[in-house]
């Protein structure tokens, strides 16, 4: 690498762009990556830089220059926040609950273009520019057309990993001047697809490698049933891309730590879970008993997460001794259905709409069981929190969860979950009333809850795998 780096050729200079980053602005696990990763990366030796937009939710920082501001998170990684007030300074990063912001493109474009003009400003020459779904899509694209020829970036090179791949960035085709590339590219091998702009495809076409993240949903995204419409793109481009498990940060993340959670608890002393337990039932309302397992569930109330399979299954899971508690905000529809059980089953079933950081911590914790039976899962970070608080999950055979849990074996004493043997009302009947019976197996069900607190899904090992990686790309 360049000598400006330091004189050590194995350190290299990685810029992270995205729309989002913890801790300043988060909708999902693209933010926890873009907030982790970077930080392990630095712990292996290497300059990290993160540029993303500034939102009304990132608070005010030090001026950079007029055009971004600046902070420094870890031991010395630099957050740069692109300035623009009617773009970025809105209640929500993408859209309302009813629909995305109609001038996305525009918001998202400027950003682009400015990141990478930004980077001229700080005049430091990058090697690695990791870009992170839709949002970041074009800026593979300039490299290869607007700063082609430009000798600042003469040796970067673009990683651009795929987080999730049902949002694609899609725009109408009479918006094409807006990305101020070259009206060339707009054809059915770049950034075409039917008739639309889709910078999602732009992102896969034109960067230098492709991640996901995890090894079951790289391979998922290259079928027809689950590409999305981009399989054939993405089986082009199999030979440089990479499913790389998401880690979970355990800081954050630890029963034992936790400030939300007292008394806390750890693998080898599980009593005061019991009392997590007892106070997640008073919180949501229901009857305190300790003999019937509670199912919990914490995320985006969507047709992804399997909502649709628990209306169907809903009436004969609640003629078992079982309760059911959900916190979250989403859909309409699911919204309302969530009112209707807990109306229906005052006594069994639960909800709260909304998000409530506090309130999710309990559900972690106070729950015997983690309901996840998503139709598609690209990875999942709540799985393995689930796991880190004994609280053991039951999920579909996909993506990052077939990744992260093995189905529990009473009788071989093996796995650390419940998986789905199929996609069905049957089958989430099955694994429910398998689970129910293992929580009545007491001293089994304690080892297999100590044996899920033991796992461990680290950024370690993943930030290992992103240098193979970009040091491949600069090879």
């Amino acid at each position: 690498m360049r000598p400006e780096l330091g004189g050590d050729d194995a350190v290299m200079r990685i810029v992270f762009t995205a729309s989002e980053v913890v801790p300043f602005a988060k909708t999902g696990g693209l933010a926890d990556v873009c907030g982790s990763l970077p930080l392990e990366l630095e712990a292996l030796g290497h300059e990290l830089v993160i540029i993303m937009p500034e939102y009304k939710s990132a608070g005010k920082r030090a001026s950079f220059n007029d055009k971004a501001s600046m902070e420094i998170i870890g031991k010395g990684v630099k957050v740069y926040f692109i300035k623009n007030k009617p773009f970025f300074s809105r209640p929500f990063l993408y859209g309302d609950s009813v629909s995305d912001y109609p001038d996305n493109l525009d918001r998202f474009s400027f950003f682009c273009r400015e990141a990478l003009q930004l980077l001229k400003d700080i005049g430091k020459p990058v090697d690695i520019i990791h870009c992170h779904d839709w949002q970041t899509g074009l800026i593979p694209v300039l490299l290869k057309d607007a700063y082609l020829k430009d000798p600042f970036f003469s040796r970067t090179r673009t990683v651009f990993t795929i987080h999730n791949l049902a949002y694609q960035g899609l725009f109408a085709k009479e918006e094409y001047s807006k990305l101020g590339v070259d009206v060339k590219f707009f054809n059915n091998n770049q950034l075409e697809f039917y008739e639309k702009i889709n910078l999602m495809k732009a992102g896969i076409v034109f960067s230098d490698y492709v991640t996901t993240v995890s090894p079951q949903y790289a391979k998922e995204i290259q079928t027809k049933e689950w590409g999305c419409g981009l399989d054939g793109v993405l089986q082009d481009r199999h030979g440089k891309l990479a499913g790389i498990l998401n880690g979970l940060d355990y800081v954050a993340w630890d029963p034992e730590h936790d400030p939300h959670v007292d008394p806390p608890y750890s693998q080898q002393d599980q009593l005061a879970k019991k009392i997590q337990k007892e106070k997640l039932q008073k919180v949501f309302g229901l009857p305190v008993m300790s003999d019937i397992p509670v199912f919990g569930f914490v995320g985006r109330l969507c047709y992804q997460k399997g909502f649709d399979l628990i209306e169907s299954a809903i009436d004969e899971i609640m003629h078992h001794p079982v309760q059911l508690v959900f916190l979250g905000i989403g859909e309409e529809k699911y919204q309302k259905l969530l009112k209707k059980l807990s109306r229906k089953f005052p006594r069994q079933f639960s909800a709260q709409i909304k998000y409530d950081e506090d309130v999710s911590h309990w559900v972690y914790a106070g729950s015997d069981f983690f309901l996840m039976p998503s139709i598609y899962e690209p990875c999942g970070l709540t799985q393995m929190i689930a796991l880190r608080y004994g609280t053991i999950p039951i999920v579909a055979a996909v993506g990052g969860l077939l990744d992260t849990v093995a189905d529990f074996s009473s009788g071989r004493k093996k796995g650390n979950g419940f998986v789905m043997s199929s996609y069905s009302v049957s089958g989430l009947l099955e694994v429910v009333e398998r689970a129910a019976g293992a929580y009545h197996q007491k001293d089994s069900f304690a080892a297999l809850v100590a044996h899920a607190m033991a796992n461990r899904f680290t950024w370690q090992a993943s930030a290992k795998h992103y240098v193979e990686v970009y040091e491949e790309c600069q090879s």
